[in-house]
């Protein structure tokens, strides 16, 4: 059976280098407002990945490079050794601002490399920035094949759902999991998407309907607590989300929240896909154990978006992400293929292809 295909989505760009400034979408203020940020320090894209106004692990990651190179064309340092240990602060500022994502310090890590070679102070400043733009170049290439490669798990007609959001809003391309949603679609599956709300901070109400609505892609939003509903109903076929950062025998941190549904859909026996780019892989984390879980502020589960819930006083937690264990999984889609489960040594080999240079012939 031939698909008819539809046109792709209007492109959403959350984080870009602009005339020498970093200029990162306010995600805060969606759907109401498209207001952005202009950060003109290292220090303003902290705040900006601190307060979420930028997050999702990819994009993180550029937005952190971007921080880096951003210090180096404001840095007042005359000597290339002066300038790394610079560097190296705003650096270590950067990946402080949310441990869990390994993206940023991926980031980081790539853009302090770029600048340990020989070179004058003007030449390593011009590196950081091409090394962080490369890395926003590979984010979109691999969004693309994720969503190729993703599409194909994905049966004609099927009710899928998703959690937080993984689109253009997360990513320099378009996205991980919703990056597939949206190849399913063009291809002509035409997939219905059953969008969580993510609490406490709602990145699923605000920010995926926001995307999905404006791609066409047909979708209906729902509290977290109806997915063991809709799933006993027979009303998902699978579950597909994304991931901050993937241990190395396949355990998946995650916006809290996916741990649950990942035990339902083991029940329920439906299919539960992990969407991300190699970068989100950490092969130095060696099990979902050791990953450190974001903590917080509380105000966000008591007062979300500054409306207060709950009396005055009353004690809340808010882990930012829980943990997955890999043989939850059915498999985790990345720009170098389809990984299943056992997942160490495909895990291995994927990171190991994406690491290799690139053919003449295929830049």
């Amino acid at each position: 059976m031939t698909r008819a295909r539809t046109a792709a989505p209007a492109s959403v760009t959350p984080v870009a280098w602009v005339d020498g400034v970093v200029r990162i979408l306010d995600q805060t203020r969606l759907p109401d407002e498209e207001a952005y940020l202009e950060c003109v320090s290292a220090a303003d894209v902290a705040a900006a990945i601190r307060s979420m106004a930028v997050r999702g692990a990819p994009v993180l990651g550029i937005a952190a490079a971007m921080g880096v190179a951003l210090a180096a064309a404001r840095s007042t340092a005359r000597r290339p050794e002066a300038l790394l240990r610079e560097l190296e602060r705003e650096g270590s500022r950067l990946v402080a601002t949310r441990p869990t994502a390994v993206n940023i310090a991926w980031g980081v890590g790539r853009v302090l490399a770029a600048v340990r070679g020989p070179g004058s102070v003007d030449e390593l400043r011009r590196a950081a920035l091409v090394e962080a733009e490369r890395i926003a170049i590979e984010d979109e290439r691999a969004c693309r094949a994720i969503g190729t490669l993703g599409a194909e798990l994905v049966p004609s007609g099927a009710n899928v759902l998703t959690h937080c959001n993984t689109g253009m809003l997360c990513t320099a391309g378009r996205g991980t999991a919703l990056g597939v949603i949206y190849a399913a679609h063009e291809a002509g599956a035409r997939p219905h998407v059953w969008v969580d709300e993510t609490r406490p901070v709602l990145q699923g109400s605000r920010l995926t309907a926001w995307e999905l609505q404006r791609a066409g892609v047909p979708m209906t939003l729902v509290p977290d607590t109806a997915a063991g509903h809709l799933m006993a109903s027979g009303k998902v076929d699978l579950v597909l989300v994304g991931a901050d950062r993937i241990a190395a025998n396949g355990d998946v941190a995650n916006k809290i929240g996916t741990y649950q549904l990942a035990v339902l859909a083991r029940y329920h026996r439906i299919p539960f896909y992990v969407a991300a780019p190699t970068s989100t892989i950490d092969l130095s984390t060696p099990t979902g154990v050791e990953i450190r879980i974001e903590e917080r502020d509380p105000a966000e589960v008591t007062s979300p978006r500054g409306v207060r819930f709950a009396p005055e006083g009353t004690p809340a937690v808010n882990p930012a992400f829980d943990v997955t264990p890999g043989p939850m999984v059915s498999a985790i889609v990345t720009e170098q293929g389809v990984v299943r489960p056992p997942y160490r040594a495909g895990l291995r080999a994927a990171v190991r292809r994406a690491a290799a240079p690139v053919p003449p012939s295929a830049s």
